[in-house]
């Protein structure tokens, strides 16, 4: 009896070598090559960090049999070639890796340019697997890169077809990589660079290290087939691929880990299954998963699939020394440690979906308001540190967790692949909480990015940016509009100007912007408010409920007067529709400032008000002491200077393009100085001569300083404004309005 199938494996080099010989065709009834060039990249990820990526099914081929099938060569392969195999599973695997190793010179499917696939060797080195593996297209930008290998080592850029050039053309670009860094550090060394010289040090180690790698890789990485006999029927080979495309399912990293604890006596699908109920509120088909990458992060730090087998019972992880020799560990010891660790990340994802839920903390009422499913490994992971660490300490640990959580959001930093990002945000984030000094790079990130945002742009839901607004509706307590109680049912998307007013009046999609929308009840949204245009809804809300209880409802919306007064413009124009949602993003942008970067507590309207004022105060003294001043720093008394210059060098040592330059000046500099040592500057001795004709008496003035200052440190730290304080403040404020001839901005 002929052996019908015959499981086998070849190597990473040996298949790039026979897929540029052309020995692979594919069957006119297999679909098309249709992956996008992300998969490929994905692929490549797997490849590299050694992944297994699934079985290749080949028939061996003969003349008649091409020609039945109708057989064509992969995508992208030009020539003759040498059939041997028809691909019947595993075609869209083949073509990438024909594309990624041997660069054809066609485009990728519907696209315009070839593409080209590459590693960061730094990135590799560093794990950062994430940032690793990318693709960019073969462009001008690209073409001295792609043909000059020095401009790849200083990019520290790798060229995937450097590997299907095969010869000598890997050992010679790792040992020019290594020359170039080597080269490098000598020069930063000369010029006293020495930072930079450790760091270029630190490329030229790499190289060896990242060539051994590529070299085990593509030589000793194996690539599972199983042939069939070419002598099988054709239909019966038909048949057979029918089967497997109707019936196949690809695997995850939690089917593997299954399947792997199986002998170990645990049923992961059946712990699975208790859990899922716990967890249903997000619908996502990875939550198994996460479950699987909560545990690894609070076991290991990393989360990533080639780390979650060193949670498997009695499994050894290698662990280098600081001395370089190694030493094995067992994470995970048996079978009932490892349920223990899954109880614990079940219940850890629990308590950070019930926290993101919550009207007052988060703000996601429903699944399809959460900014990112993808986040919740590293939320949940740092929500049970915070749990851990002793009560006195939790508070702040939990105020550092929302700004990290609301930075992740408004940056787009969970919309990729996720992994190291995860492990590096949890230790980061953990690293803050011991020290107030080690805030992550990511919140000053968030502080320069946030005044940028174009909210405008944000029309579909489902975005992070766009859930995110959402979810601060919810936090403001966004009451409805009608019954002026906040939604306890699941809430509508409400269009504030119609949607069908914007398909007749505005151009592309501008109607369905964040920026006019808000949460309301399915009945005012559905049935009472329907498709009229605000002005002729909000006068009957003003006439039945007044001016003061409308105003106060719509600014929990973060709709103010002035957005108000648009909105009730007759006849409503395009260009009204304009200022509307450019004083809704202010108005945002401001809310985002007080209750996520600055940290304060949600403001009513009236000390909003009046916060808004005092700060204009505060901008005009700057702006006459700067004038009084001839913007000459040097006449600042040392002791009132140092403060700010801490400050300053702080702020530099925290963000990277941090410009020193910009702050010389005496008005750079104010931007440091706070309301009470605005006071101690106007009132020093030396310079008082300089503002006596201005404020006439320095007691006085010193009064309504002492005033303004305790006002408004009740607002900034959320302290209860007492009647007293109240009405102390008001009365500083309408003096210094006086005398600095200040008209307040409405």
């Amino acid at each position: 009896m002929r052996e019908a199938q015959k499981p086998d494996h070849v190597s990473l080099n040996s298949l790039i070598h026979r897929l540029k010989e052309g020995r692979f065709v594919i069957p006119d009834f297999q679909r098309e090559f249709e992956w996008k060039p992300w998969d490929i990249r994905d692929l490549m990820r797997s490849i590299f960090l050694d992944y297994y990526i699934g079985s290749l099914l080949l028939w061996k081929g003969k003349p008649e049999n091409f020609q039945a099938l109708s057989c064509e060569p992969v995508y992208g392969f030009q020539g003759e070639g040498n059939p041997e195999h028809i691909v019947l599973d595993g075609q869209q695997r083949l073509t990438a890796i024909y594309y990624a190793f041997l660069a054809p010179d066609v485009p990728l499917p519907n696209r315009a340019n070839r593409a080209f696939y590459y590693i960061r060797v730094n990135k590799f080195m560093e794990e950062a697997y994430d940032e690793a593996f990318n693709y960019d297209w073969r462009s001008r930008r690209w073409s001295g890169v792609l043909s000059n290998w020095e401009s790849q080592y200083e990019m520290h850029i790798f060229p995937l077809f450097i590997v299907g050039a095969g010869g000598w053309d890997l050992p010679n670009w790792v040992q020019g990589y290594e020359r170039f860094w080597r080269e490098q550090t000598d020069q930063a060394r000369e010029e006293g660079q020495i930072e930079k010289a450790k760091l270029y040090a630190i490329h030229a180690e790499n190289a060896r290290a990242f060539g051994q790698h590529i070299k085990e890789i593509t030589e000793l990485y194996q690539i599972s087939y199983i042939e069939l006999d070419k002598d099988i029927a054709v239909d019966k080979v038909c048949d057979i691929f029918t089967q497997i495309n109707s019936k196949g399912v690809q695997l995850d990293v939690f089917d593997l880990i299954n399947a792997l604890l199986k002998p170990k006596g645990l049923q992961l699908k059946h712990m699975w299954r208790r859990a899922a109920k716990r967890l249903e509120f997000v619908d996502s088909p990875k939550m198994n998963v996460y479950i699987l990458q909560v545990m690894s992060v609070l076991r290991q730090v990393y989360c990533s699939p080639k780390y979650l087998y060193y949670l498997l019972p009695g499994q050894p992880r290698i662990i280098r020394n600081p001395d370089g020799t190694k030493r094995k560990e067992i994470l995970v010891p048996d079978s009932a440690d490892f349920e223990r660790r899954w109880n614990e990340a079940v219940d850890a994802l629990e308590y950070a979906i019930n926290l993101l839920r919550h009207p007052q903390e988060f703000g996601v009422t429903s699944s399809k308001y959460l900014p990112y499913v993808s986040i919740l490994p590293a939320f949940a992971s740092l929500q049970h540190r915070v749990r851990q660490l002793p009560p006195e300490k939790q508070y702040d640990a939990q105020r550092k967790v929302r700004k990290w959580y609301w930075a992740s959001v408004f940056t787009n930093r969970y919309s990729g692949s996720v992994e190291s990002t995860t492990a590096r945000d949890f230790l980061d984030v953990t690293h803050w909480f011991d020290d107030n000094e080690a805030e992550p790079a990511l919140m000053e990130e968030f502080r320069n990015r946030f005044r940028n945002l174009d909210l405008r742009k944000e029309v579909k839901r489902g975005t992070s940016i766009y859930n995110g607004i959402f979810n601060l509706f919810v936090i403001r307590g966004a009451r409805d509009w009608m019954t002026g109680n906040i939604p306890q049912e699941e809430v509508d998307d409400h269009h504030i100007v119609p949607a069908e007013w914007g398909k007749k009046h505005l151009e592309g999609n501008l109607i369905h912007t964040i920026l006019n929308r808000t949460p309301l009840t399915a009945h005012t949204n559905r049935q009472v408010i329907g498709n009229q245009l605000p002005n002729q809804y909000l006068p009957r809300m003003i006439e039945q409920n007044g001016e003061a209880r409308v105003r106060q409802i719509m600014d929990s919306h973060f709709i103010s007067p002035e957005a108000i007064e648009v909105l009730l413009r007759d006849p409503f124009t395009p260009e009204d529709f304009q200022a509307f949602i450019a004083e809704r993003q202010r108005a945002i942008l401001a809310a985002i400032e007080d209750m996520l970067i600055e940290d304060r507590m949600p403001l009513s309207p009236r000390l909003r008000e009046i916060d808004k004022r005092i700060e204009q105060i505060e901008l005009t003294l700057r702006e006459l002491i700067v004038s009084k001043l001839h913007n000459d720093p040097s006449l600042i008394p040392p002791h009132i200077q140092q403060k700010a210059r801490e400050r300053i060098e702080k702020a530099a040592r925290k963000n990277a393009v941090f410009s020193m330059e910009q702050y010389r000046d005496l008005q750079g500099q104010l931007e440091f100085y706070d309301l009470r040592e605005l006071q101690a500057l106007i009132t020093h001795k030396s310079l008082w001569p300089r503002f006596e004709s201005i404020f006439k008496n320095k007691n006085v003035l010193n009064t309504r300083f002492d005033q303004l200052a305790e006002l408004r440190n009740s607002i900034r730290h959320s302290r209860t404004v007492d009647e007293i304080t109240a009405i102390d403040g008001e009365a500083a404020m309408k003096w210094f309005q006086r005398v600095l001839n200040l008209s307040f901005e409405s």
